[in-house]
């Protein structure tokens, strides 16, 4: 076990052992994970609650869905497992107001997979936390790495509270100037060119953007229309061509998905042709092992800046380090943790 969780108790086994009733707090895909994972483990939540202007009368999973104040009549003392993410201040404000008035934990559930970070997890992959720890380039990012470990092992909100930063000192880090070549991967409807351009003065050489959800491609391709030197792809970024089912939810969550709308997918590598790259985001739910793998001649070749979602499979926060030190041994690594519960918008950047 990791030294700096020897003294936690995992949040598993916290729900398994106490003695009060329990409430999940959400009621999406979040809720769903962590309810299959507490029938696994014989654990049975007492019901479901949603913000007070979500509750309607619905039914969640064979719970009638409830507000907070209708539990606190109801059971007086109970816990709140919370099964939901949102970066939305107010929101976030609230899940905090509800965790001072009842003991609240966030149970993790990856993104996309099926390793539960657990024991077991932790346990089976010590070395490769380690190994990944090791090439963290500053305190910060050392402390970010404990924090969201410590976080996704004991459910508590204070360790996300510890390591919060804003995304204008990560860009620092990146130090973008104004003659980048950017590539986009993930780049639903044009909101992080924006970002890229906020940081660039408005100046680039060249932007290439790859948007698979086709109401989002629509969106970015209208966002871009007057924009000088901007490449837009309806694909998704994978480790081959090929067609993939695609989870075409709503706004960022689309997800590779064993059921869905299928869609085109390519190397990175493919597409650029040996384009020079300079910076690159991936946010691209889940698939950032297989797109480094698609990208691998571009790394290699040209090194770029990267900004990495870090957050998607439970591995990630160590993976993703060790995969992209193989592929260019001078990147120097930066974790950082940007204001969301649970701890999504954890970012990697490499330089």
């Amino acid at each position: 076990m990791l030294n700096f969780l020897s003294s936690l108790t995992s949040v598993w086994d916290f729900f398994k052992t106490t003695d009060k009733p329990i409430v999940l707090y959400g009621m999406g895909d979040g809720a769903d994970k962590v309810l299959d994972e507490f029938y696994k483990l014989g654990i049975k939540p007492r019901g479901v609650m949603a913000s007070d202007d979500f509750v309607r009368g619905q039914s969640f999973r064979g719970f009638t869905v409830k507000k907070l104040s209708d539990f606190e009549n109801e059971l007086g003392e109970f816990v709140v497992a919370l099964c939901f993410a949102s970066q939305l201040p107010d929101v976030m404000n609230h899940i905090k107001s509800v965790a001072e008035k009842h003991t609240l934990l966030v149970p993790s559930v990856p993104v996309f997979g099926d390793n539960i970070f657990n024991d077991n997890f932790v346990i089976s992959n010590e070395n490769a936390f380690k190994k990944a720890y090791s090439e963290l380039a500053d305190d910060l990012s050392r402390q970010v790495f404990e924090d969201i470990i410590s976080f996704q092992y004991s459910g508590d909100l204070k360790y996300l509270d510890s390591c919060t930063t804003d995304k204008d000192e990560a860009f620092k880090i990146l130090g973008l100037g104004g003659d980048e070549a950017y590539l986009d991967l993930g780049a639903y409807n044009g909101d992080t060119i924006d970002e890229f351009l906020s940081y660039t003065g408005g100046k680039y050489e060249s932007i290439t953007a790859f948007e698979p959800n086709a109401r989002s491609f629509k969106k970015l391709s209208e966002h871009c229309s007057d924009m000088e030197n901007v490449n837009l792809w309806q694909l998704g970024s994978y480790n081959k061509n090929t067609v993939i089912n695609f989870n075409t939810k709503s706004g960022r969550n689309c997800a590779i998905s064993d059921k869905g709308t299928p869609i085109q997918a390519a190397r990175v590598d493919t597409i650029l042709c040996g384009k020079r790259i300079t910076y690159a985001k991936l946010d691209v739910e889940g698939a950032e092992k297989e797109t480094f793998e698609g990208m691998e001649n571009t790394i290699r070749l040209f090194k770029p800046k990267l900004n990495v979602a870090a957050y998607h499979r439970s591995e990630d926060i160590f993976s993703l380090i060790l995969q992209l030190k193989s592929l260019n041994p001078d990147y120097k690594f930066y974790l950082r943790h940007h204001p969301y519960i649970p701890h999504w918008d954890t970012n990697l950047y490499c330089v």
